[in-house]
């Protein structure tokens, strides 16, 4: 079975130029979060939306920076639902226009799950690959999902490489597999978009980790939020 690391969308701007949407490289995602608290700090909705829309203009960046130059220069290009689908597929911020739930409130809801992650230490591990000359390049190549991912591998294949060698030596690694459960807790969070309160809450199966699975959400299977 064929697999994906991210989901991707395809829009057509109001001049008729379709463009595939994908996650945000780091690098454009960092500069998203310094702009976020403009969205936090609105006072209402019409500020929310017109803040909303100064992130959407840095996800731009990535896909027609040409677009990009003025804030005027975007809204000629883009609609509000296109701003709620850029802002969904490149930072997971999920807006919904049909809900009841102020638009603020769904956008603060979806995106704060990016300050509960050590992006340095992150970076700084998968930097140790040995694959980038700098961070800045690092951060220029690779989206959160590819971050953790390729990190994800990593401490894998080193797991496993350990646990060969403690086994020669007749020691039996996975009953200290307990020790990996922060690690396990801070992919569901990640992949769940901070939703999913463990690595066994269902809203965890997502992306990568369904199809690990092979099931998840997005694939034959939903949930319902009760409040």
């Amino acid at each position: 079975m064929a697999t994906t690391v991210y989901n991707t969308k395809n829009i057509t701007l109001q001049d008729g130029v379709e463009i595939e949407l994908s996650p945000l490289k780091i690098k454009y995602l960092r500069q998203l979060m310094d702009n976020f608290d403009e969205v936090r700090n609105a006072q209402g909705d019409l500020e929310a939306i017109v803040a909303l829309s100064k992130c959407a203009r840095i996800c731009m960046r990535q896909f027609r920076p040409e677009i990009t130059q003025t804030q005027e220069m975007l809204e000629e290009y883009v609609s509000l639902q296109d701003i709620y689908d850029i802002l969904d597929i490149t930072a997971g911020i999920k807006i919904n226009d049909k809900s009841e739930e102020p638009v603020q409130k769904q956008a603060v809801d979806s995106g704060s799950s990016w300050e509960e992650l050590d992006l340095a230490k992150l970076e700084s591990e998968v930097f140790l690959l040995g694959i980038w000359k700098d961070y800045h390049e690092l951060e220029g190549s690779l989206s959160m999902p590819e971050l953790m991912i390729t990190l994800s591998t990593s401490r894998e294949l080193n797991y496993d490489e350990k646990k060969f060698l403690a086994a020669m030596q007749g020691v039996d690694l996975d009953k200290n597999a307990g020790k990996a459960n922060a690690w396990e807790e801070m992919k569901a969070r990640v992949f769940s978009k901070g939703k999913a309160a463990n690595a066994r809450d269902i809203v965890a199966l997502q992306g990568i980790s369904a199809q690990k699975a092979g099931f998840g959400i997005g694939m034959g299977l939903d949930y319902q939020k009760i409040d």
